[in-house]
């Protein structure tokens, strides 16, 4: 099986670190993938290295499974990044169109992303994504593509993503003595965008909010652009702490009971149904109301989406998006959820599940996975731009952590299999 067929997705969250490696078999078929990994994740909290040791032996140990699993060794893979480190700021870059015709060739498109990137950032920052929005040409404004068109002023409109330089050479040593070098770093929200919505909802205009562990990251699009993208400083671990607390119970069995009896909507619950917790663990003891369960977690998930909601008013949209929200994450499927955020967002909501691949997707097709798809899918992509620039849906992408090389030309087949 030759190396240029394999690409490997890693995503490295607060609870688990989740590797998936894939084949490419033909121009013709999906992405197979051949290997899944899982281990739990110690030494991350709230998206932040707290322990480079156990973070090392997380990711090795969910890297092990998956080469197991896919009978093959991965020596470079894509990886998310998150984390409330995480910042964005709007940037401009004007350059004067190279060519003496004015045809705005690839080249203008490289040096006006360029200028739009020479901004001021705090030492203990720098850049991951830079996301084009819109160009302008002379006159014109709010060209998406303007790639053979002809002017003479070229300008770009551009988001710039920014993380912690101190977080980001933590885990690049993480992966440096796990001997894997990295291919891009990719933003999470951005990655799990790319496996769950569609090109019209973006289009249409959405929020995705991926609730992971210790963090929730959201991804406002409109008109194919990228709105907004930031991270919250609370996830799905702050749910089982808040359990935990209020039935005076360890972390894993209040786990347990938010996974098996949970429900974020308390009045679907009967005021007489009850939780033996020695059922769940012989050395607890004690019943419990499922119903009080249902007030706690209904409590913690109300203040992220109301945390979600200033956000959408910062920028102008809040109930103003008609595809929505689309929830996914690890918490995602927890009842109740969806009819939750309707109430809290006035939008309409849904769950977000992955684009269905090949091979072992029954193992993937969870809100969990969205980040670890997303990061495949983003590979794949990243083949046909040569790793430098590219397209993708109507935005460009410039990122300036990439580190690997080719894995050959795919334009046409992926267009086949993205939503």
């Amino acid at each position: 099986m030759a190396k240029k067929d394999i690409i490997c997705a890693i995503d490295v969250g607060s609870s688990y670190v989740r590797t998936i490696i894939a084949q490419i078999i033909s121009t013709e078929e999906k992405p197979r993938i051949i290997g899944i990994g899982v281990s739990p994740s110690f030494g991350v909290r709230k998206g932040m290295i707290v322990d480079i040791e156990e973070t090392l032996k997380s990711i090795s140990d969910s890297v092990e499974r998956a080469e197991r699993t896919a009978g093959v060794a991965v020596s470079r893979a894509l990886v998310s990044i998150g984390g409330n480190h995480i910042s964005s700021q709007y940037s401009k870059g004007v350059i004067a169109v190279g060519r003496a015709d004015g045809e705005v060739t690839e080249d203008d498109l490289d040096r006006v992303i360029a200028a739009a990137q020479a901004i001021s950032i705090p030492p203990n920052k720098e850049i991951l994504h830079i996301i084009p929005r819109n160009y302008s040409l002379d006159d014109q404004k709010n060209i998406k593509d303007p790639m053979g068109m002809n002017g003479v002023r070229l300008e770009v409109d551009a988001l710039i993503i920014e993380g912690s330089t101190p977080y980001i050479k933590n885990l690049s040593k993480c992966f440096d003595q796990a001997r894997i070098n990295i291919e891009s770093f990719v933003l999470t929200s951005l990655a799990a965008a790319r496996a769950t919505l569609t090109k019209r909802q973006k289009e249409l205009g959405v929020v995705l909010i991926d609730i992971g562990g210790g963090t929730t990251s959201i991804a406002v699009f409109e008109e194919d652009d990228l709105l907004l993208s930031t991270v919250l400083p609370i996830g799905g671990n702050h749910i089982t702490n808040d359990i935990a607390i209020g039935l005076r119970t360890s972390i894993d069995v209040a786990e347990k009971v938010k996974l098996e009896f949970g429900n974020a909507i308390p009045r679907e619950i009967g005021k007489r149904e009850d939780i033996n917790l020695a059922e769940i663990d012989p050395s607890e003891e004690g019943i419990v109301s499922r119903y009080h369960v249902a007030e706690i977690i209904e409590a913690r998930l109300e203040e992220i989406f109301i945390m979600v909601n200033k956000e959408l008013k910062a920028i102008g949209k809040d109930k103003l998006l008609p595809a929505g929200a689309v929830i996914t994450g690890g918490t995602a499927k927890l009842p109740g959820m969806i009819d939750l955020a309707k109430e809290i967002l006035s939008l309409p909501a849904q769950t977000g599940f992955p684009i269905p691949l090949g091979g072992l997707v029954d193992k993937v097709d969870e809100p969990s996975f969205s980040t670890a798809v997303g990061l495949l899918v983003w590979g794949v992509d990243d083949a046909q731009m040569g790793l430098k620039a590219g397209y993708s849906g109507k935005f460009r992408e410039i990122f300036t952590k990439n580190t690997g090389g080719k894995m050959g030309n795919v334009k046409q087949w992926l267009e086949k299999f993205l939503p």
